[in-house]
């Protein structure tokens, strides 16, 4: 009887290092999984961790982190919260991010005093000078706000639909709503379908409901991702986002990541074809999101080209009359800062429109104006 103990001991000891070494195990693939981008993944694995009442400073940063990059905001504001309640003295960058996350839940104040702190820390840091530049920018949303009037376009789904154009008395857009196959393929960033481009016929009007949606293009869709189409007005070129995917063949930089790229294709015969990428691709960065000038000169796009500001930056680049092209000139700092600056789409005014986190909004990609032309 008095050996009981002892196994009763041995038994706990090696059901404590049994749970001990299975959480280091999932630790350790949660880790691997977010260096993978995969962060449904990550968030799945990390939120089974915490429930059972672990916690440690670099998981909530990455758990935070996962939920922040996938825009789901208001799931990482507690997240933050509880990291900042472990340890306040974060980096710079962990304030912006729950200042965000905090301004989509709505708590602008508790927002400011992050970007308070967020500027003492990185006063140099352009999005702390916009912050401190326009501390009443709650009251110029609100101003702004009557400008314009937002309606359902007509074609949406219950997945993501984004990226649209016109060409013609045809809306083309990006949308995740299948893949058209039996096997559903999913991106490990988000796990939703990959998305493709789209049509839907319109009368030519802003007042007409779209048509039912139908696949863009067999040559231009792939089992990748396709998106942010635009058009020349005689509708016979087309600039597009896909990933770096042509002929067959995937291409991956030196970590084996897929980035995005711009390619271009003509319309010939009563069909898409000479899909080319254009020249200052790369595989090691992403090109992504074009828009067209008015007088189609010069395109517009996103990228994270080495030489950017912040995460992605807005770039232009010269249309020769040959159609080749000049050096991406990039925006500067009136338009990019050290977030994220992506979607352009250039009016027939020359207005440039874009989406940014790096500009005072209300938490995460906002829409801004820029009045002339760049």
């Amino acid at each position: 009887m008095k050996l009981r103990p002892i196994f009763l001991l041995i038994a706990f000891s090696l059901l404590s290092g049994s749970a001990f070494a299975q959480k280091k195990a999932a630790l350790k693939k949660g880790e691997n999984r977010y260096e993978d981008y995969a962060y449904v993944d990550v968030i799945k694995i990390y939120e089974r961790i915490a429930a059972r009442g672990y916690k440690d400073e670099k998981m909530f940063q990455k758990l935070g982190n996962a939920y922040f990059f996938n825009a789901e905001y208001e799931k990482a504001e507690p997240i933050y919260r509880e990291l900042f309640t472990m340890n306040p003295n974060q980096r710079p960058e962990y304030f912006y991010r729950y200042s965000q996350a905090l301004k989509s839940a709505g708590k602008y104040e508790e927002a400011d005093k992050m970007l308070e702190k967020f500027n003492e820390l990185a006063g140099n840091d352009q999005r702390a000078k916009n912050f401190v530049d326009n501390r009443n920018y709650l009251e110029i949303i609100k101003l702004n706000s009557k400008r314009f009037y937002i309606e359902d376009a007509g074609v949406n789904s219950e997945y993501s639909d984004y990226g649209s154009a016109l060409m013609g008395n045809q809306l083309v857009f990006a949308t995740a709503r299948d893949t058209g196959g039996v096997s559903k393929r999913r991106h490990s960033w988000n796990y939703k379908n990959f998305t493709n481009l789209y049509g839907a016929d319109t009368k030519g009007d802003f007042d007409s409901i779209p048509g039912k949606p139908y696949r863009f293009s067999k040559e231009i869709n792939t089992k990748f991702h396709e998106a942010s189409p635009v058009f020349t007005k005689d509708g016979n070129t087309m600039y597009f986002t896909r990933n770096n995917y042509y002929a067959g063949r995937q291409g991956t930089d030196r970590f084996k990541i897929t980035r995005l790229k711009l390619y271009r294709a003509s319309f010939v015969n009563g069909a898409w074809g000479n899909i080319t990428e254009l020249p200052f691709d790369s595989p090691e960065y992403s090109t992504a999101h074009p828009a067209l000038s008015p007088d189609e000169k010069t395109l517009y796009f996103a990228s994270d080209m080495p030489g950017s500001l912040g995460d992605s930056d807005l770039y232009k680049v010269a249309i020769n009359d040959d159609g080749s092209f000049g050096t991406p000139v990039n925006l500067g700092p009136g338009i990019n800062t050290p977030g994220r600056e992506t979607f352009p789409f250039m009016s027939d005014e020359s207005e440039l429109y874009f989406a940014s986190d790096g500009h005072p909004g209300l938490g995460g990609l906002d829409v801004f104006r820029s009045a002339h032309a760049v």
